[in-house]
């Protein structure tokens, strides 16, 4: 079963009580996601470290529940008024009924629902997400700003990008996972416990496999890897990382294993169908 990385954040539980509160929620998110689209809602950045302001670029997404603001996913700037991020997180606003015009985003680097600045927008999910009963190689949504942002956008691949650098040479890559998402599961005192949604995170990942939709990075820790968790759904992969990172998104977060602890799957941005879709909205390299 495939598996979405999607998370809801209320306000930050600080009490036990309030923590069984935020467990409950997730898996009141996951079964929602698995009735839904038939897979398993999606996952945050694991093995890593708060990013601060490395990447003002990356935001979550956000929406609004019985007047409480509510961060859903991460996406990127892809130009200063589109926001790009899942398609299955978009479908799922529009499974809630949430009206298309009724979301925004923030950039801040930590989410917090009663301060963050919030830029609001109208939310799209790729057509053919739906026509192709919710394909994977379409989960693409945007958020388009009624503002425009004044933060540096994230660059978009090239044509068949991933396939110019090839297996071998995507061995020696390595690829930057930026998100709002949970951190790796607090294991061995009852069900693990996912938890601290809506910090923006940044974790290095090392290549796994590619094929035409997807790219399959490492996240296993005992290889020296961090990964993505419940929330990064839609953040980007940069490729390379430290002083090789670059400003070009490899592919979005979508979804992974159910501990986060393994593999990071992402949809590729340098395909024809993800670039049908983009090429609606921004320029494409």
């Amino acid at each position: 079963m495939k598996m979405c990385k999607l998370a809801v954040l209320r306000t930050e539980p600080h009490k036990k009580e309030g923590l069984m509160f935020r467990n409950l929620i997730v898996v009141v998110t996951v079964l929602i996601g698995i009735l839904i689209f038939g897979v398993l809602p999606a996952l945050a950045i694991t093995y890593g470290v708060p990013d601060d302001a490395g990447h003002p670029n990356v935001g979550i997404l956000v929406y609004e529940d019985e007047g409480e603001k509510v961060g859903l996913c991460s996406g990127t700037l892809i130009s200063s008024t589109v926001f790009l991020t899942a398609g299955h997180c978009t479908a799922y606003l529009f499974s809630l009924h949430i009206d298309p015009h009724a979301v925004w985003v923030s950039f801040d680097p930590v989410f917090d629902p009663k301060r963050s600045i919030l830029i609001s927008g109208t939310y799209h999910t790729n057509p053919a997400y739906y026509i192709r009963s919710f394909a994977a190689e379409s989960d693409l949504g945007v958020v388009i700003l009624d503002d425009p942002a004044n933060i540096t956008p994230a660059s978009l691949p090239t044509l068949g990008l991933l396939d110019q650098i090839g297996p071998r040479g995507l061995r020696h890559q390595q690829f930057t996972a930026v998100g709002y998402g949970d951190i790796q599961p607090s294991i061995g005192h009852g069900p693990p416990i996912f938890d601290d949604f809506g910090i923006r995170r940044v974790a290095t990942s090392t290549f796994n496999a590619l094929n035409k939709n997807w790219l399959r990075l490492s996240g296993n820790n005992a290889t020296g890897n961090g990964g993505t968790c419940y929330g990064d759904s839609g953040g980007p992969n940069f490729l390379g990382a430290g002083v090789h990172e670059t400003n070009v998104i490899a592919g979005i977060t979508v979804t992974g294993d159910t501990m986060c602890l393994a593999t990071n799957v992402d949809l590729r941005l340098d395909t024809v169908s993800a670039r049908l879709f983009l090429g609606q909205y921004v320029s494409l390299p």
